[in-house]
């Protein structure tokens, strides 16, 4: 029994002088790992910003309309429904997600000048003027009616992939580009309605401008 309790305590010792021993190599693979992890988020935020001044040319955001107001003397005309300067009444409202913008086309070629870029909540409004976007913590935009140019059902964009049609894909002229937004419902059936009511509005008013 003394010699079996004798190599018991030796290997205890052992064993417990192993994980002694183990304790700075244990350390130095979790700092590594935090250096590794450190340095492929500052490279990813270098390449956002990098992407962000390569798109330094893409004009600033449309603003939301807001009504013309008359002057104090009672001149001036109310804006007309449907101007730039008055919406008109909400066709269509949408509460979900804002999965980023790219360029039209190209579903990989993620746009980022102007907060774009940000994932957030958001609530669209479509009137006669055009969408509104709202993004609480991001940057709202306005899209004009005359900038739209098609609306479809689509399964992925920028890195989010969902099933087919789980994506509601909005395609808009800015400045001299083409872009292709994408947002998610909180009640995906209803994105089909969108899709019906933005392409129908687009035809009208491509087949008015003619």
């Amino acid at each position: 029994m003394t010699r079996l309790t004798q190599s018991l305590a030796v290997l205890a010792a052992e064993r417990k002088s192993a994980d002694v021993t183990d304790w700075p190599d244990r350390i130095g693979w979790i700092v590594g790992l935090l250096l590794f992890i450190t340095l492929v988020y500052w490279l990813m935020r270098q390449g956002w910003k990098w992407r962000g001044t390569l798109q330094g040319d893409l004009p600033p955001l449309p603003a939301r309309p807001s009504p013309t107001t008359t002057t104090l003397n009672g001149g001036g005309e109310p804006p007309l429904p449907g101007s730039p300067s008055e919406p008109g009444p909400a066709r269509l409202e949408l509460s979900g997600r804002y999965h980023g913008s790219t360029t039209a086309g190209q579903w990989l070629d993620r746009i980022v000048a102007h907060g774009l870029g940000t994932r957030s909540r958001v609530e669209l409004t479509l009137t006669d003027a055009g969408l509104d976007v709202v993004r609480p913590g991001a940057t709202d935009f306005f899209i004009p009616v005359g900038a739209l140019r098609e609306a479809r059902l689509d399964k992925g964009i920028a890195g989010k992939v969902l099933t087919e049609g789980g994506l509601l894909i909005v395609t808009w002229a800015h400045g001299d580009k083409l872009i292709d937004s994408g947002f998610r419902s909180d009640h995906a059936a209803e994105q089909a309605e969108w899709v019906t009511t933005l392409t129908n509005m687009i035809n009208t008013t491509e087949g008015t401008a003619r």
